[in-house]
């Protein structure tokens, strides 16, 4: 019989993967098992097409004026790039806060506009299950992964807790002196007066740094996290992006490998009676609860890259938001100048005014009223954090970049409730000391073209972003 024939029968989903790789792990290496789903992967769509994958191409997207409320899809990955995302938000707000969308490419959803309805998702989760996946589309065949974000109380707050030490205070105020370091070092080696992307440059350069630290990842392959962390969120089936996911699995296939190697010689630390770091996968293998998890792959590797997309995408595009956003609020930066003691307030409304990540999926566990609509068990909910934070019933208004806002941290950027971004004081540190010595050093900074956006629903993020800088006087 035909080893393969079970998995690639008409119909199924590969969803015995997980066990497939835990029942294997003591003897086929991650990095093998990752090759070989993908070559059974490929196997089964050579014997039956199964669900087609979507395919994007970019074209002029309608004012919202011109839709039926019932044709509105805010899931279209180009809704960002092209600049019409606060209009298709504001209608569904003013008009139809709890929006149904039967027939956008990734199935049917519900969206929830409006911020307090959101925070009413996001607090119950009693009623609304984030399993098995946050994104608004389902992950590609073949990378059945299992993240602690993607998963509900107890086994979410088991695993949350085992990495939680990582971000503690304790924690963070060793990392400051670190994380001030590396940033200068990247400021001090920024060309003047002459344009260069602030994405490569800074945005990516210090993220990739930061990643590297909480990790204890080898820091002249730095760079691969950011790029795996890219590719992770890039898949049409997901989030509407460009990344098929014939090219995803070779690069997982090496994250797998540097992430495997580093535990093991964590493992061999721990063996040894060494002391152990607070770097993320010491404290895993520190937990009574977690210690195991090289046993269970799917689960391994989705935290790691759950944590790795963490630490990089809030970071990094508020990094870029931030200074687009004081050259489209040009007062704001001279009042900034003038009383840079504003410095907290402002990466606070950067956060909000950038929202890196647009949403969270949440799945109704049982009907459900809210706001004059019924949400019926099963049904898929997206809360969009992106539209909550440019709610006028919630914040005062909320598009302009104000960084002296009262309340600045009345924000759902990092979610709320049990699945409250975990990281938010680091993200918020990094910010602060970057605008701390941006200000230290340049008296402008002048974006000198419009930035480029990626293509996704999920992640508002920046690929280009050219500026020039100028020194501030001595």
């Amino acid at each position: 019989m035909n080893p393969i024939a079970p998995i690639i029968e008409k119909g199924t989903s590969l969803i015995s993967l997980p066990l497939i790789a835990e029942k294997t792990s003591p003897y086929i290496p991650i990095p093998l098992q990752i090759k070989g789903i993908h070559l059974l992967v490929k196997a089964k769509k050579k014997v039956w097409k199964g669900k087609p994958v979507p395919v994007f191409v970019e074209k002029p997207l309608p004012d919202a004026d011109s839709l039926a409320i019932k044709d509105i899809d805010v899931s279209n990955p180009f809704l960002y790039r092209q600049g019409l995302w606060l209009s298709y938000f504001k209608r569904l707000r003013d008009e139809c806060p709890v929006h149904y969308q039967a027939n956008s490419p990734f199935g049917p959803f519900w969206s929830i506009t409006r911020y307090e309805d959101i925070l009413y998702v996001d607090k119950h989760h009693d009623l609304f299950s984030a399993e098995p996946i946050i994104s608004i589309g389902d992950r590609p065949e073949g990378m059945p992964i299992e993240m602690f974000i993607a998963m509900d109380p107890p086994k979410h707050d088991v695993q949350r807790q085992a990495v939680q030490a990582a971000v503690a205070p304790k924690n963070l105020a060793e990392m400051e002196g670190l994380i001030r370091t590396r940033t200068q070092d990247v400021l001090d080696n920024l060309p003047l007066d002459k344009p260069f992307d602030w994405v490569d440059k800074v945005s990516v350069e210090l993220t990739s740094r930061m990643l590297a630290t909480l990790f204890d990842f080898p820091y002249e392959d730095r760079h691969k996290l950011a790029y795996w962390s890219d590719l992770s969120t890039s898949s049409p089936e997901t989030t509407g992006g460009p990344i098929p996911s014939d090219k995803v699995f070779p690069v997982a296939a090496e994250a797998a490998r540097y992430f495997t190697e580093l535990w093991h010689r964590k493992a061999a630390q721990k063996a040894a009676g060494k002391e152990m770091g607070f770097d993320l996968i010491s404290l895993l293998l520190n937990n009574e609860k977690t210690k195991d998890m090289i046993s269970r792959p799917m689960e391994l590797m989705g935290n790691l890259t759950l944590l790795i997309v963490g630490g990089n995408d809030t970071t990094r595009n508020s990094m870029t938001g931030g200074v687009l956003a004081l050259n489209e609020f040009p007062e704001e930066f001279a009042k900034l100048k003038n009383n840079p003691k504003l410095i907290p307030s402002m990466v606070s409304e950067i956060i909000r005014w950038q929202t890196p990540l647009a949403y969270m999926r949440r799945v109704a566990k049982q009907d459900v009223e809210l706001n004059g609509q019924i949400i019926r068990k099963g049904d898929k909910v997206i809360m969009w954090y992106a539209s909550g934070n440019r709610d006028e019933r919630a914040i005062e208004k909320p598009d302009q970049f104000i960084i002296d806002r009262k309340n600045p941290r009345n924000h759902i950027s990092f979610g709320f409730g049990v699945h409250r971004c975990m990281g938010n004081r680091l993200a918020e540190m990094q910010l602060r000391i970057l605008w701390e010595e941006l200000l230290a050093r340049f008296e402008n900074i002048e974006v000198v073209s419009n930035p480029e956006y990626v293509q996704s629903n999920f992640v508002r993020g920046y690929t280009k972003m050219m500026v020039k800088l100028t020194a501030k006087a001595k």
